[in-house]
């Protein structure tokens, strides 16, 4: 008798299937009661459009709830922004004379081209090492935002035409480590403030809206937890790089962290913000390991900035089609 069941396993084949995440396995109820697997894999992806269909009117993404003709308008007035583009970093180090110095220069090289970018998204962690009050100072760090602000003031196109998005990194100053992480506070960001008053402080994960596009940020060192989770080595039958595999398990399994609480602690009352159902438009993932970028075959852009702090990586991205652009200055 062959069924179909639904079970929480921990092995993987060509995604990380870890403890925590959902695998639909296709076996044999043997007469001993034994349920032998014969095939198994992650929950089909369920294309975005039919979602939207299914479960129009309803809004997973958050935000105001929009009429047909609002989104109509929004499509017109996307169509025409082809000259957007978002400027994303990711380990912004204030406390690395070095780090900001390059920093500088890219603020130096933005200020100059013709059309300024629309956004620039400045990622966590803000400190070299893990905050902590035994190493840490409040006022120190304060004081380094108060540079950074100074420092952005200084490009004059750039903060009468560019937003300034911040979101903390896993070990930057706040109350705990679990999901989703709060923005940073206003006392460590209240001198920044003064200098650039448009910048907008975010939580962690975070997501924004282009126009009708759905773009999800999440600063995490995501990619090694979910390999130190998985018991048995991936094949490489399918792909050898680790983030398509890692695309891949985030967008099947609808979830940003698919861990169990005892590797990553999620507050229980807002898990949804974790959640990635509709599969959204873009999803960024700022990760401490090597640059990438990857388009799944649903036509989700995923992609990682890089470390700016360790190897000066960046990604300049272009809403308007999806374009990803892996920059990086000279070390």
């Amino acid at each position: 008798m062959l069924v179909l069941v639904c079970v929480t396993i921990c092995v993987t084949v060509f995604f990380f299937f870890c403890e925590n995440t959902i695998v639909l396995a296709q076996g044999e109820m043997r007469l001993d009661g034994i349920f032998q697997v014969q095939t198994f894999g992650f929950p089909p992806l369920e294309d975005r459009e039919k979602s939207t269909t299914l479960f129009s009117g309803l809004n997973y993404f958050g935000g105001d709830m929009l009429s047909k003709e609002d989104t109509l308008k929004l499509a017109e007035m996307e169509s025409s922004a082809v000259n957007e583009m978002f400027v994303i970093l990711s380990d912004i180090w204030l406390d690395h004379d070095e780090t900001m110095a390059k920093l500088e220069t890219v603020l130096d090289g933005y200020e100059d081209v013709e059309v300024v970018p629309s956004l620039f998204v400045l990622m966590g962690n803000f400190c070299s090492r893990r905050f902590d009050l035994a190493y840490n100072s409040l006022s120190t760090l304060r004081s380094n935002f108060a540079k950074l602000g100074k420092m952005i003031g200084n490009h004059q196109r750039l903060k009468e035409h560019s937003r300034f998005l911040f979101i903390p990194g896993p070990d930057d100053a706040g109350p705990s480590k679990v999901l989703p992480w709060c923005a940073l506070s206003k006392y460590l960001t209240e001198e920044l403030r003064k200098h650039i008053p448009n910048a907008i402080f975010a939580s962690n994960p975070c997501r924004i809206k282009f126009y009708t596009q759905e773009i999800v940020f999440f600063r995490h060192d995501l990619l090694n937890k979910m390999r130190n989770s998985c018991l048995i080595p991936r094949s490489t039958e399918e792909t050898s790089d680790f983030f398509e595999l890692l695309v891949a398990t985030i967008t099947h399994q609808s979830h940003l962290c698919p861990l169990p609480l005892s590797v990553q602690p999620i507050i229980w009352n807002y898990d949804h913000c974790l959640h990635l159902y509709p599969s959204p438009h873009t999803i960024v993932v700022g990760d401490s390991s090597e640059q990438k970028a990857f388009k799944y075959n649903t036509g989700t852009t995923c992609f990682n900035p890089g470390s700016f702090s360790n190897d000066y990586t960046f990604v300049v991205y272009r809403p308007c089609n999806q374009e990803v652009e892996l920059s990086a200055l000279e070390l």
